[in-house]
């Protein structure tokens, strides 16, 4: 071709260059399309309440992972389950792993939930990883204590499976990669069970599990969202989890004394990660009544102090989110 001309309309270079750029515009507009769908599980259908951190994220390609089933999901016969594919577990405290949990959703009140049915030595995490199938997708040494519960109940103790700060591990459409959180990690004698249980117990102290942790998730559609778990304020929510990352999306405790409170949290999220969107969580209180959230709280005082939207986790209902981060339906 002589420098300075333009091929012919019919030119077939210039029809596949045209069909190569069409074609790549659909598929980046059919997976920005496809949505990630987060469904909290609290106590209180349409609330967000006292012990609420359950949710269950689903990948565009149907993988679904349960994060912190804590007390609030009602067992692994929950109706609200569904399929899992995997649990994540931030630590190993009773209120996200689940020593004891509701019976059924509704249970209590909001303030107080009924989580009556006791679940020790075995844990929520556990009966549910095994009715499902699921894979637990732990870091520090939080895997081995998991493999064991599983062999002694008879599942596949492989299942527990390890993925540490600084790597990933792949669940169906989801990369999965733990990044550190500042708290404790200890398990209670009750979930050790037998004389060395009963030795911890009595002499007030927990078994070794490692630091904390909390998630990031790189979902098919592009989504990366951070799962904070219990933490204080940490370097690496700016260096990992926004510059190495680029979190979107980040599901942020906020329950003030045992994690970030509401003021110290929207530092973390306006200063630090800087998201697209934050859903606010372990708030430790009664947050909403009716759906709509209460004056005065910790929940109310965060969604007020950051300066990207916050989604109130409602029981039950599904939020959906695109690939930049942005909620789409149900928020």
């Amino acid at each position: 071709m002589i420098k300075g001309t333009l091929p012919k309309a019919g030119s077939s270079g210039l029809f596949a260059i045209a069909a190569s750029a069409a074609l790549g515009f659909f598929l980046a507009g059919a997976a920005q399309a496809q949505t990630v769908k987060i469904t909290p599980l609290g106590s209180h259908d349409g609330e967000f309440c006292l012990f609420d951190r359950a949710m269950v994220l689903e990948d565009p390609d149907g993988t679904r992972i349960l994060y912190d089933a804590g007390r609030t999901v009602a067992g692994a016969d929950d109706p609200r389950l569904g399929q899992v594919d995997a649990l994540l577990v931030s630590h190993m405290h009773g209120d996200h792993v689940g020593d004891r949990h509701i019976p059924g959703a509704d249970t209590g009140a909001c303030n107080k939930p009924d989580v009556s049915t006791a679940v020790l030595p075995n844990t929520n995490t556990v009966n549910i990883a095994l009715a499902k199938d699921a894979l637990i997708v732990t870091g520090s040494e939080m895997p081995s204590f998991f493999a064991g519960k599983l062999k002694g109940l008879g599942g596949d103790p492989k299942k527990s499976q390890l993925v540490r700060f600084g790597a990933s591990r792949k669940v169906g459409g989801v990369t999965v990669t733990t990044v550190p959180a500042v708290h404790s990690n200890g398990i209670a004698g009750g979930m050790v069970g037998g004389a060395l249980g009963d030795l911890l117990s009595g002499a007030g102290l927990t078994a070794y599990a490692g630091p904390p942790t909390g998630y990031v998730l790189t979902f098919s559609n592009g989504l990366v969202a951070y799962l904070s778990g219990d933490t204080g304020v940490t370097a690496e929510q700016k260096t990992v989890v926004g510059d190495q990352y680029g979190a979107e999306l980040v599901v942020m405790n906020i329950g003030d004394t045992f994690t970030t409170g509401p003021k110290e949290a929207a530092f973390v999220i306006n200063e630090l990660i800087k998201p697209a969107s934050v859903i606010p969580s372990h708030a430790n209180e009664q947050a909403t009544e009716n759906g709509a959230i209460l004056a005065g709280t910790r929940t109310d005082q965060f969604v007020k102090a950051v300066s990207v939207p916050a989604h109130l986790p409602l029981s039950g209902r599904t939020m959906e989110f695109n690939g930049d981060g942005a909620c789409v339906s149900g928020c």
